[in-house]
């Protein structure tokens, strides 16, 4: 099988190592053909080509892997390469949660398939172990630690006791964090990622907008990971989503966790997928989320898929399920020093300390539009999640 590399990055040098060395007999089958490069980049591999039209319309050519990143051109070369016959694998989570309907009707229409295990938690099986769930059963909820440089961010900071900016440096000299950080610490990242799985669950097709419920981890200090600690609680930066009946939740945000939760115990840049099925129950997975290998080998396991023919369980008519994003109550600790009572209910709001104060059985929508006006009148504003059976930890 002739493979095409669109975009030669960390993602896709990976990918190309792992099928050139061919360890296996399933890897010795796939040649890779063609890499699609810049045109400025020195062509130093007889497959490189500047040329996107030696790749799409070769026949030669039976499966795309696109790893260039962003949205144009890569939305019209997958679009383009599966009307001209041929299967697509992605890595690029930011497409994909933006056109994934499209890609996977041209897909069905011509006969071809696409596949993007690797655009959620990188080299975790997560994708495909959620497909197999959905053979059987209704997915009740999904849950993660879908980012792996927020969570090393998190974790350092509990480890050192270092600030955020110095972890923050940490993490993007060790090439965990890009120079600019937004994807990673506000969220945004995980809002690709937990659109492509909530979509995948509930068959639904939401996409990634300024109106989701999403506050990331930018604001949050070393005094407030010391005050965590006093509490015996983990904060992570959480992607989470409830089905309920007709309607379904969806939240990104820091939570507490106690001691005796998988989640907490999740460390570094690694990440962590949960799923809850009728009869399956909670499943979990937890490996590396990001990364050369991890990543690129998600990848190849797609080609591998699609030489095996494995189908796919994406129903073509979707569901009537609604978003409700105040589907869940929870409780929040907040930590601001103007009026929270401007934008919270003063009944619902509790006094824990000089410093922070409790919010109870808060819509999460309703809680992250408050948040969102209040740090227009304190910028450093913080607020993470906190569960009702943790919550007396701090009365």
């Amino acid at each position: 099988m002739n493979i095409a590399i669109l975009g030669f990055g960390t993602v896709g040098t990976g990918v190309y190592d792992i099928i050139k060395k061919g360890n296996t007999t399933h890897t010795q089958n796939l040649t890779v053909s063609h890499i699609f490069v810049r045109e400025t980049r020195t062509k130093d591999l007889p497959e490189m080509t500047a040329n996107i039209d030696d790749i799409l319309l070769n026949d030669d050519v039976d499966v795309v892997v696109e790893v260039m990143g962003g949205i144009e051109p890569a939305h019209d070369y997958i679009l383009k390469a599966l009307q001209n016959g041929k299967h697509v694998v992605s890595a690029n989570k930011a497409v994909i949660a933006k056109y994934m309907d499209e890609f996977v009707k041209t897909a069905q229409d011509n006969n071809v398939d696409f596949y993007f295990e690797s655009s959620v938690a990188g080299g975790i099986p997560w994708i495909k172990n959620l497909e197999r769930s959905l053979r059987i059963d209704n997915v009740s909820s999904i849950s993660g630690i879908f980012n792996g440089t927020s969570n090393f961010i998190l974790d350092q900071m509990k480890k050192t006791g270092q600030p955020f900016a110095d972890i923050l440096k940490e993490a993007q000299d060790l090439g965990y964090a890009e120079a600019d950080p937004s994807a990673d610490i506000d969220g945004y990242d995980i809002e690709n990622k937990l659109c492509i799985s909530f979509n995948l669950a509930y068959n639904t097709s939401i996409k990634p907008s300024a109106e989701l419920p999403c506050f990331g981890i930018r604001n949050i200090t070393d005094q407030d990971i010391n005050y965590f600690n006093e509490l015996g609680l983990i904060v992570k930066l959480m992607g989470k989503s409830r089905r309920a009946q007709n309607e379904f939740d969806y939240v990104i945000e820091p939570t507490l966790y106690n001691p005796s939760q998988v989640e907490s115990s999740i460390n570094d840049n690694f990440n962590y997928a949960s799923l809850n099925g009728d009869t399956i129950g909670e499943l979990g997975f937890m490996g590396q989320g990001a990364g050369k290998f991890p990543t690129a080998n998600a990848v190849v396991q797609d080609i591998l898929d699609i030489v095996d023919q494995t189908p796919r369980v994406i129903p073509a008519e979707k569901s009537t399920l609604k978003l409700n994003t105040n589907l869940s109550l929870t409780d929040y600790l907040v930590r601001t020093s103007a009026d929270l009572s401007q934008y919270v209910n003063s009944s619902q709001i509790k006094a824990v300390n000089n410093i922070y104060s409790l919010v109870e059985s808060m819509p999460a929508g309703k809680m992250h539009q408050a948040m969102a006006q209040l740090l227009k009148e304190d910028n450093q504003a913080f607020m993470v999640n906190i569960a009702a059976n943790d919550k007396e930890r701090v009365l």
